[in-house]
């Protein structure tokens, strides 16, 4: 039993830190419609500022998510201005070769500036845990869940009790009815954009803590999180934060309960099996093909 509350809590944590992650992806969807295939690029760009934070200043990554993320939120900002905003409206192929081709930027530019070795954060809790009754929680998971969950309610906040967060509602329902309402829809189209990567850029902070990474590791973590928001449904943060949980969830059971080797097979098994029985995703809505062009 203690084993499983403990296996069920870290279940829990790797969720939410997916979750924060995965937000960002579906928030850029929900109100673009861009499938923003560099977004693992930039998680993984999170993790290695973090680590410049820690190594040079002796920061603590997750503390130096102050920095990170209104860094990452910029480099969204500009990259929006500068590349996506010309080609929005253009068939969803070309923004998805597009934001590819930016993940194959980032990552050459990480390599040149970091290197492609393997690279790790290693705060003195690495290896420290917490011990509550029988149960032993890796201060890095507690500490790292905790944040990725602070970050998500600060972003819920940002959406529901906000004027910012009324015109990107707007502006994903109805960019037309939002514009004659006197929202720029383009100008929160750039917001969204760098808040999406910002959620990225927190999110790889915390996950270079957890996890090794190197510029490739993106191809992973897009794999991941693509997975993650078709479950939940396209351009919900509901479903993405609901789908997290069961991808954490099945990770860490069956690594646990089976085999590490059988970890990352199983939540693929599970999102091809609900989306059998419901394409559009666990909280997705069906939409025609001509009001998804915006």
């Amino acid at each position: 039993m203690t084993e499983f509350i403990q296996t069920l809590v870290l279940s829990l944590l790797v969720g939410g830190i997916y979750a924060l992650v995965a937000s960002g992806l579906t928030l850029i969807f929900g109100v673009m419609r861009v499938i923003n295939i560099a977004h693992g690029a930039f998680l993984i760009l999170g993790a290695f500022i973090a680590y410049t934070w820690w190594n040079q200043l002796g920061l603590d990554p997750l503390v130096g998510v102050v920095i990170t993320t209104p860094i990452v939120f910029g480099l969204g900002w500009l990259i929006y201005r500068l590349l996506v905003r010309p080609i929005r409206h253009a068939p969803m192929s070309s923004t998805v070769l597009l934001t590819f081709g930016l993940a194959l930027v980032t990552e050459g530019v990480m390599g040149v500036i970091w290197g492609n070795d393997s690279t790790s954060i290693n705060p003195s809790y690495v290896d420290q845990s917490f011990h509550v009754g029988g149960v032993f929680l890796p201060k890095a998971q507690v500490y790292g869940g905790a944040l990725a969950v602070v970050v998500l309610v600060v972003l819920w906040l940002i959406l529901t009790k906000t004027w910012l967060g009324r015109a990107i509602r707007a502006a994903a329902a109805n960019p037309a009815s939002a514009e004659l309402v006197g929202i720029k829809v383009t100008s929160v189209a750039a917001v969204v954009f760098g808040l999406g990567l910002a959620a990225a850029g927190a999110g790889g902070a915390i996950t270079g803590v957890l996890y090794p990474f190197l510029p490739g590791s993106h191809y992973l973590w897009i794999a991941r999180l693509l997975a993650i928001v078709v479950l939940g449904g396209l351009g919900s943060i509901e479903g993405a934060v609901i789908s997290a949980m069961i991808f954490g969830l099945a990770e860490t059971v069956t690594a646990v309960y089976i085999s590490p080797a059988w970890a990352t097979a199983v939540p693929y098994a599970i999102v091809f099996a609900v989306l059998l029985i419901r394409p559009q995703g666990l909280l997705g809505t069906r939409l025609r093909d001509d009001a998804v062009a915006t």
